[in-house]
């Protein structure tokens, strides 16, 4: 997409910047493939490949990059990574990726603009809250230079195993359901349950135990839809996410509508 940047915003040797160049989205898909496929367990589709994730979305999508300035200013710099759909862009493909999993009817809705927020992964020696801190800035600042109202995403639990998963996915579905009418809905044929205890057995430290970009969503007021979703090809099991921008905290703001608090490169 077209003037989708926002310069980039520094937090000492790391900066977060939208992709501009051919070898930064390269960047971006040889780290996806090193964490997913590598470390995960993801499985390759025929036409991929090996050592870049790639699929159709990669080229109407804004590719969010964390850099770590001090490893070179090259494809070595790039440490973590999101992919960033508009309904603009969405429209180019024909749908989101994310239709895949849900019926997204809810949201395609809505008058304003909306993000799906994807592929989102920060490779192995830089998972410190300091970078997905850095991410989420780096969201705040496209989603103010966008006007955007509302965003989503499918968010991933590790492996398939629904019985291992029963306690974060009954905690979620309880505590966070999205209100009726932002409420993605999975598909029928891939739909799960996601209520899978009673709720005397869910313990106080469900929400402690989420994956760490689970809690991130969940902190900037978000909310999940009904039903989950197991993604054989990349061995997890997955949530649809929504967030209200309007609830988005204070913090990750204000330094954008005061065009203050961080340097711009």
């Amino acid at each position: 997409m077209t003037d989708a940047g926002f310069g980039e915003l520094r937090a000492g040797e790391l900066g977060v910047r939208i992709a501009v160049r051919d070898w930064e989205i390269e960047a971006a898909q040889a780290l996806r493939w090193k964490v997913f496929y590598e470390e995960m367990g993801a499985r390759p589709t025929p036409e991929m490949r090996p050592g870049r994730d790639v699929d159709a979305y990669d080229a109407v999508a804004d590719h969010l990059l964390v850099v770590d300035h001090s490893l070179g200013e090259g494809p070595e710099s790039v440490v973590g990574t999101y992919r960033l759909i508009r309904r603009e862009a969405a429209a180019l493909i024909g749908r989101f990726y994310s239709a895949d999993e849900y019926d997204l009817r809810p949201l395609l809705g809505l008058p304003g603009q909306i993000l799906e927020l994807g592929r989102s992964c920060v490779g192995e020696n830089h998972r410190t809250r300091g970078s997905l801190q850095l991410l989420w800035r780096g969201i705040a600042a496209y989603v103010h230079k966008h006007r955007v109202e509302v965003m989503f995403g499918c968010a991933s639990l590790p492996g398939t195993d629904l019985d291992v998963l029963a306690e974060p996915l009954t905690y979620l579905a309880l505590n966070h359901m999205a209100p009726p009418h932002l409420r993605p809905r999975a598909l029928p044929a891939r739909y799960e349950s996601m209520v899978r205890l009673d709720p005397s057995q869910v313990g106080r430290n469900a929400l402690a135990d989420l994956p760490p970009l689970v809690k991130g969503y969940l902190r900037l007021g978000g909310f999940v839809g009904d039903g989950a979703v197991v993604d054989h090809q990349f061995n997890t099991t997955d949530v649809c996410v929504v967030v209200k921008t309007d609830q988005v905290t204070e913090k990750y703001f204000k330094h954008y509508e005061r065009k203050a608090g961080w340097s711009s490169e």
